[in-house]
């Protein structure tokens, strides 16, 4: 599997020649640009994951693609006549042989007076978890994970521990867009998480990675 990192969640996840985007936000524009891919997925509606602009030019670049999402972020691709399937918590769809699967169903507690919204993490071919604004298990064995860092629902410590629970052979840090300097969300994890046998790899923006 490879990963290119465009920005805070915005992936480009490709596997048997299979071409996966995941999240284009308002936090990175690269994607605005990608041609030849497959499948985008959309876990939530939060603008820093699902940017109608972005997609719109996405589309342009790739009009042959398929947009997988949940029935919240549906109600606004629908405004916009935009085609899209849905993908939600216990259902699976096969991309050219490669295995995608939706799993939780809401965006982790904002504030007791919030109620949540929905929020579909994705498990790529039976390799990879990218949980969205979640900490959702799939009782499954995870190799690889994107692991949240820092937003306004979390603690660096409940991502930490995210990823203690899982216990994935690699993580790698997203949803940091907001922080100017990674600080501690690149300095801890690792000292927690390395001694139990769990990698922890900083993704540079725009360099492929290999897994």
């Amino acid at each position: 599997m490879k990963i290119t990192k465009f920005g805070h969640c915005c992936l480009l996840v490709e596997e048997n020649g299979v071409r996966i985007l995941t999240d284009p936000g308002i936090y990175s524009t690269q994607q605005n640009e990608i041609k030849n891919i497959d499948i985008v997925l959309i876990t939530h509606e939060h603008s820093d994951h699902f940017h109608i602009d972005s997609i719109k030019e996405i589309l342009k670049n790739n009009p042959q693609i398929k947009i997988i999402t949940n029935k919240s972020v549906g109600v606004f691709l629908e405004k916009e006549n935009i085609a899209f399937s849905i993908l939600e918590d216990g259902e699976n769809y096969d991309a050219n042989g490669v295995l995608v699967e939706g799993f939780g169903k809401d965006h982790a507690l904002m504030h007791t007076s919030i109620p949540p919204i929905q929020n579909t993490g994705y498990f790529i071919a039976n390799k990879f978890l990218y949980p969205g604004d979640s900490f959702t298990n799939p009782g499954k064995q995870v190799e690889i994970l994107a692991l949240p860092v820092v937003a306004p629902w979390m603690k660096l410590l409940e991502g930490i521990d995210y990823a203690l629970l899982l216990k994935p052979k690699i993580c790698f840090p997203v949803h940091k867009a907001i922080l100017k300097q990674p600080g501690s969300t690149h300095l801890i994890p690792p000292k927690v998480l390395e001694p139990k046998g769990i990698r922890f790899v900083v993704l540079e923006i725009n360099k492929e990675y290999k897994f």
